[in-house]
């Protein structure tokens, strides 16, 4: 029998440290699925250098489709749309999803006031470097998107410290939507674009989290083109400063997450 330790012996105690608290990010979308088509590279990106991508996702997008063919009952939908998010999420290797309660295609009838809070009880209980959302014209003008945009910038204003330091916003190039000819896509000048993201390196990871969501993988043209065009798209993310607290480095908040040194 191996002899024990004397008990005089202390046992070692793990030296206390002043780590700096792990950097967050807080992304605000409205459906399932926004999180992985146009951000998630990043994301994934950002959860692989040990920062804590959060995501509040304000429906469970029951208006969306069942699928082709159906996947369920169209009443059974943002249950299964709701897994499918949980799914893409753990793909990404992000944080699970913060769902809220409102019904898909309704959320223009919420008041800004009660979208912001709870925007900003996620904010004071995150405490985020960087806030991530739609673009006020919801890039595709579609109103849950506009709305969700609202609630971030509204909760942005008013955080108290420690406040995010910067506020960002989706965006397509206008040179990538000529080539594509996405015109249907409110595209922003090229020399408005604060961050492009080159997301080759999580490639696979990011096309995984995008095929989580098996019930609109068919409603995306995308998804069908070459892969030429797929990595135009998607192979790149591109990304608005919107409103800052660091006396003009703002454009480096969301880049110094990253560690990418772009």
């Amino acid at each position: 029998m191996p002899e024990s330790l004397p008990t005089s012996r202390a046992v070692p105690q793990p030296i206390a440290t002043s780590a700096r608290p792990r950097p967050a990010l807080l992304a605000v979308f409205a459906h399932p699925d926004d999180e992985s088509f146009r951000p998630g590279g990043t994301l994934a990106l950002l959860a692989r250098r040990g920062v804590a991508v959060h995501l509040l996702t304000a429906t469970r997008g029951e208006a969306g489709s069942c699928g082709d063919p159906p996947l369920c009952p169209h009443e059974e939908l943002g249950g299964v749309r709701e897994a499918e998010l949980r799914c893409a999420c753990a793909a990404l290797g992000i944080e699970p999803p913060r769902l809220l309660d409102y019904r898909d295609g309704t959320l223009s009838d919420v008041e800004e006031e009660e979208g912001a809070h709870h925007v900003l009880a996620a904010v004071q209980e995150i405490r985020p470097q960087v806030l991530l959302t739609w673009p006020p014209d919801g890039l595709s003008g579609h109103a849950d998107h506009m709305a969700v945009s609202r609630w971030a910038a509204l909760a942005f204003e008013r955080a108290a410290s420690p406040a995010p330091l910067a506020l960002y916003y989706l965006a397509v190039p206008r040179s990538v939507a000529q080539v594509l000819g996405l015109s249907h896509l409110h595209a922003v000048a090229d020399e408005k674009i604060s961050l492009s993201v080159d997301v080759a390196a999580v490639w696979e990871q990011k096309l995984a989290a995008i095929h989580c969501h098996r019930s609109q993988v068919n409603n995306s043209p995308i998804l069908s083109a070459p892969e030429e065009k797929q990595r135009l798209f998607l192979g790149t993310e591109h990304f608005r400063l919107a409103a800052d607290r660091t006396s003009g480095m703002g454009k480096n908040v969301l880049q110094s997450l990253e560690g990418l040194h772009l």
